[in-house]
Parts: structure tokens; sequence; C-alpha cells
């Protein structure tokens, strides 16, 4: 992984682009959502960039750029036509400990923009390391057709509550059941009903727990999408083999991970409402199936 995703909290963050065209200004178009401190130097400025000056979200200087411009700010992006003159401001950042962008030229980038879709709290950043950036727009296209617009004033709507729902069930496992029923319920729509849904995922009942059977000598790449949820609701990992990094990836990060278990552990584990995954070889899946009917056994292509 070259490039590690974060997500920056923008608040107090000076930020300082080189340049006013058109290139600019699509950034301006993303950074202005941002609650950051952003200053424009450019020779000269297209419309787009005049338009955010003039409604005070950006601050504009018309004149040529130098190196104590840059010091002191947290991030910088150059977007001028000069490819020598990034290239310059680019290094000098660099030593001065600066992260700067150079547009189209990731070998002095310390940093890069990704794809975003945007829905207020719910952010999803795609990026292809420089790769494909064309393919991360048609990415970027596909999920803003997938993602409703009812998904910002939903996560507003949550980020409110939080705070009761923790002073309210402050075991953790009760809360990610509380919202896992939640938005079972309520999907991610936000209407009337939404309140309703919020009120009704208290009442939660105990759950008997689920148990998912991998044979080992299943790929993990060619396990069914249908497979994913459950996936990602394991909370034990049981193995006495070395379980594959692409298994690893589709699974939670918080997930724990034994290789001293039995049947026994398996099952009161499930009483307690647990889910759990078995990663072994052909027999003890086999075994495992005629002891837990209701396990789900994922096969390749399968569910």
């Amino acid at each position: 992984m070259q490039y590690f995703p974060l997500f920056v909290d923008t608040q107090s963050l000076q930020v300082l682009v080189i340049g006013a065209g058109d290139v600019a200004s699509r950034k301006l178009d993303l950074l202005s959502r941002t609650q950051a401190q952003i200053n424009v130097i450019a020779m000269e400025a297209c419309q787009d960039t005049l338009n955010y000056a003039e409604q005070g979200r950006i601050s504009l200087e018309l004149r040529a750029v130098t190196e104590a411009d840059i010091n002191g700010v947290d991030l910088l992006y150059l977007c001028t036509a000069d490819t020598a003159l990034n290239e310059q401001l680019a290094i000098f950042a660099k030593q001065q400990g600066i992260w700067a962008n150079v547009v189209d030229n990731p070998k002095f980038c310390r940093f890069i923009t990704p794809s975003i879709v945007d829905r207020g709290r719910l952010q999803i950043a795609i990026s292809t390391a420089g790769a494909a950036p064309v393919y991360a727009r048609e990415l970027r296209a596909r999920l803003e057709s997938w993602l409703p617009q009812s998904l910002n004033p939903l996560f507003d709507f949550i980020a409110e509550r939080r705070e009761e729902v923790q002073q309210r069930l402050p075991v953790f496992k009760q809360r990610r059941v509380f919202w896992e029923q939640f938005f079972s319920r309520n999907d991610s729509r936000f209407d009337a009903d939404t309140l309703s849904h919020y009120d009704a995922s208290f009442a939660m009942q105990a759950q008997q727990g689920e148990l998912l059977l991998i044979d080992s000598g299943t790929a993990p790449e060619l396990l069914p999408i249908g497979a994913m949820p459950y996936l990602q609701k394991i909370e034990v990992t049981f193995s006495r083999a070395s379980v594959p990094f692409a298994l690893n990836e589709i699974l939670r990060r918080d997930a724990s991970y034994s290789d001293d278990y039995d049947e026994s552990t398996i099952a009161e584990l499930l009483a307690k409402g647990e889910s759990c995954l078995v990663y072994g070889d052909t027999a003890e899946i086999t075994h495992l199936m005629k002891l837990f009917p209701a396990a789900k056994h994922l096969q390749a292509g399968s569910f």
C-alpha cells in the first residue's frame, strides 16, 4: 500500500493553493466544503476561482508566489502551468516538512487527493494510487447512483443520538447489535418512520450467534458477494492453520483469533450470541456441519 488513506480534521487547517486556473478551481470545489483556511496565490484567476473569493470562502492574492509564502502552511497544492516552478516549490515544501500535491506529477506529491463521494458525514474516498484516475471516477459515479441523498440527514440524526445510545447501552456489543438492528429496520432511508425504528431497536432480544464454516481449500477471492455481510459480523475466528491474508482483509479488523478451541467452546460462544468463523480442512468442516446443522458453509460461487 503506497498511499495510506487518512481523514484529516480541517478545523484550523492552513491550505495554500498556487495557481487559480481551471485545475485549481476543481481542487477548490472540494476544499471549499471543508472548514480549512484557504489562501490562493496566482498571477491571474479564472472566473470560478474569482467567485469563491467574492463569496469570502477563500482569500486570493493576484501576484507571483515566493518560497516565503509556503512557510507555516499545512497543505500545499501546486496547480500552475509552470512545471519547473511546481517542482521547485514541491522540493522546498518537502524540506520544510510541508505536504505538497503537484497536479499530474505524482513523483513530487507527498499526498494525493482521491475521488470522493460526499454524503455529509458519510465520506467515501477512492484511489488507484494515480494509476487509473478515470476508473476511480467511474467507480465514484456508480456509488453516487447507489447511495441516496437521504444519507445526509440520516447520519445527522444518528450523530445527535450517539451519546444517548452510549448511556443507555454501556456495553460495546450491545451498541453494535443496536445499530445493526436499527439499520436492518431503517436501511438508508430518512423519513417519518426513522425515529420509530430507532426507538424499537432498543427492545433487543438475545440472539443465537451464527457459525460460518470455510474449507481451507476454498480461495477467499472466490467466496460469494452475499457472504460479505456475514463475514463482517464475525467476532471470533477459529483456525489451527494460518488464515490467508485475503480472508483476513474481509473480516472485521477488531475480531479476535484463536487456534485453541473445541466443539464446546464454539457452542458456548454461539449461546452467548457471538458470531464465529471456523477455517479448517475438509474433515473438520464436515464434522462441524454435522454438529451444527444451522451453520453456514461458505463455498466458492455459492451461498
